[in-house]
């Protein structure tokens, strides 16, 4: 099981795979798996998406993706590995075991900022607002980075470049207050 198609893609090289989702995010990783994977297999739980309308067309013009629409996990088989997922349509309640060597899970990113709501600024889905080119956020002092404020990367190594740069503008902010 997986988060990342990027990150773990390649270990699925020639195989199938399934993903779970019906966002940008979903389709872009089935879009990304479909050029390594043999197919595709994406579960979308009610019968449409919320992707935007580009990246649906891109999906479903995909000959190596296929959409099981209505359709929710029930389980996913194997013990040491991956071995398939069985599945539910929502609609008729009929189950189906899809054989696949991996399971992508492109649902739900939702970052753990609650706790700061009502005192920094984030957009519409939660994530910190910086200023552009910078960790600053609207509060004097505090500093943003990695999953917090990035909606459309979420790695660890761009975890760990804005980590950096939020200490660098964090030390910066600092001797700048010892000068005063």
């Amino acid at each position: 099981m997986s988060a990342c198609a990027v990150c773990d893609g390649f270990f699925f090289r020639g195989q199938e795979v399934a993903i779970v989702g019906a966002g940008d995010t979903a389709c872009e990783e089935a879009s990304y798996l479909a050029n390594i994977c043999s197919k595709v297999y994406m579960l979308v739980r009610r019968d449409e998406m919320r992707a935007s309308q580009i990246m649906q067309k891109r999906v479903m013009n995909n000959p190596k993706i296929e959409i099981l629409w209505n359709t929710e996990t029930e389980e996913i088989l194997g013990e040491e590995e991956v071995e398939g997922v069985r599945v539910v349509n929502r609609l008729t309640g009929e189950k189906q075991t899809i054989a696949v060597k991996g399971f992508f899970v492109a649902i739900g990113h939702e970052p753990n900022t609650g706790i700061f709501k009502d005192i920094i600024d984030m957009d519409e889905n939660g994530y910190i607002k910086t200023v552009p080119g910078s960790t600053r956020t609207n509060v004097e002092g505090v500093f943003a980075c990695g999953d917090a404020q990035d909606h459309i990367y979420r790695q660890a190594v761009t975890a760990a470049g804005t980590g950096c740069m939020a200490a660098l503008d964090a030390e910066r902010h600092l001797a700048e207050k010892e000068l005063v």
